[in-house]
């Protein structure tokens, strides 16, 4: 599959952002928007995938919090999971932060069940319980940079 990441710096890659958050957590899971779209946009740093078409495939993002660096609203399109897009988004946001920061920041994500392997692989491991995150059953997941 033929994409990149690329770091959103403009309303129009925010909307195309926004756009897969809507069509993945609102209308696939069924999540109200107002848990999905919520008061931290300003302050987070999103990356979106894009195609040869520009039409965005899949979207992540992170932030700054009091526990390290959070990492939230992974989304992919249905067609274009399992085949290395949520990995790839992974990554790109991960040499941000050691870019950024550079190494030892902590870095942590409460992740789907469906998810687990992809963090698992770069070095997340679990933390603490599974639990209950907007009806959906969740795994914090952490690792250092």
């Amino acid at each position: 599959m033929n994409h990149k990441i690329i770091s959103v710096d403009s309303a129009y890659l925010l909307r195309k952002s926004f756009k897969v958050i809507q069509l993945v957590f609102v209308i696939e899971q069924g999540l109200p928007e107002a848990i999905v779209f919520d008061d931290r946009n300003q302050s987070a740093h999103y990356f979106v995938a894009i195609d040869v078409d520009g039409n965005a495939l899949g979207t992540a993002r992170w932030r700054i919090t009091y526990e390290g660096v959070k990492l939230e609203r992974f989304a992919v399109l249905p067609a274009y999971r399992n085949k290395g897009l949520g990995r790839d988004l992974l990554k790109s946001i991960l040499n941000d932060i050691r870019s950024r920061f550079g190494s030892g920041v902590l870095v942590y994500l409460n992740a789907q069940l469906e998810a687990l392997n992809l963090y698992g692989r770069q070095g997340f491991l679990p933390v603490g319980s599974r639990f209950l995150e907007a009806n959906i059953v969740h795994q914090k997941m952490a690792r250092t940079l």
